[in-house]
């Protein structure tokens, strides 16, 4: 499904968002606190957007994992013809969110945004997070989220519900149903006090979230106990 929509992915992430995505990534480095000499690790990276936006802090690895590798293919095609800073820096792979080809304790600063509700068990993928951040290492997640004001929630709900559907389908000629799955999924995941529950019980404390964008995304942060 991912493949199939791989080579419009950023184009209708910029139209559908109004380009509200690009600021939300910038927000999600900006809270990771990144310090010279860090690791980080960007996972359900896709084409490489926030990869790229953690290529303007002073970390010395940037890497960017992902399921689909057709996204990794535009993300890499990206990385090699794009003006990212010190492009050397970052690398791209395959790999599940749930088994990270990661060693234990190696990563300083670790990203997952807009993915974690299309991994199949969220509360796996978290542990995995846990096991690869050292202890006071950094999590940070987007996702989507329902906004809590009604109006705002409907028009929201149109939204994503008729319009981009269609739209985004039209853009990306896409047969697989994406643009039909994404926005279901975004309702039928858990709720921001469920997520921060996970975080918790994953091994992640001093958990927060805020919502962007009157409650569209929600930004969730949490450091890795020393346990």
């Amino acid at each position: 499904m991912f493949s199939a929509i791989a080579r419009s992915y950023d184009l209708n992430n910029r139209l559908h968002s109004m380009w509200q995505d690009q600021r939300w990534r910038r927000l999600a480095v900006r809270a990771a606190s990144v310090t010279p000499g860090d690791v980080v690790a960007d996972i359900a990276c896709g084409t490489g957007d926030l990869t790229e936006a953690f290529a303007k802090t002073e970390a010395s690895q940037i890497m960017g994992l992902d399921f689909t590798p057709a996204m990794l293919e535009i993300a890499e095609h990206k990385r090699q013809t794009r003006k990212v800073p010190n492009p050397d820096r970052i690398s791209y792979a395959e790999a599940d969110a749930q088994d990270l080809p990661l060693e234990s304790d190696s990563v300083d600063c670790l990203s997952i945004a807009f993915g974690i509700r299309n991994v199949k068990d969220p509360l796996i993928a978290l542990s995995e997070f846990s096991r690869v951040l050292r202890p006071g290492g950094r999590l940070v997640i987007l996702e989507f989220d329902r906004p809590k004001f009604a109006l705002v929630r409907w028009f929201n709900d149109f939204y994503c519900g008729q319009i981009m559907p269609r739209t985004a389908t039209l853009i990306s000629r896409d047969k697989s149903g994406a643009y039909r799955y994404l926005p279901k999924s975004v309702g039928k995941f858990m709720s921001s006090a469920e997520l921060e529950g996970a975080m918790r019980r994953a091994g992640f404390d001093q958990v927060r979230s805020r919502g962007l964008s009157m409650g569209i995304c929600r930004l969730y942060t949490g450091v890795r106990t020393s346990e």
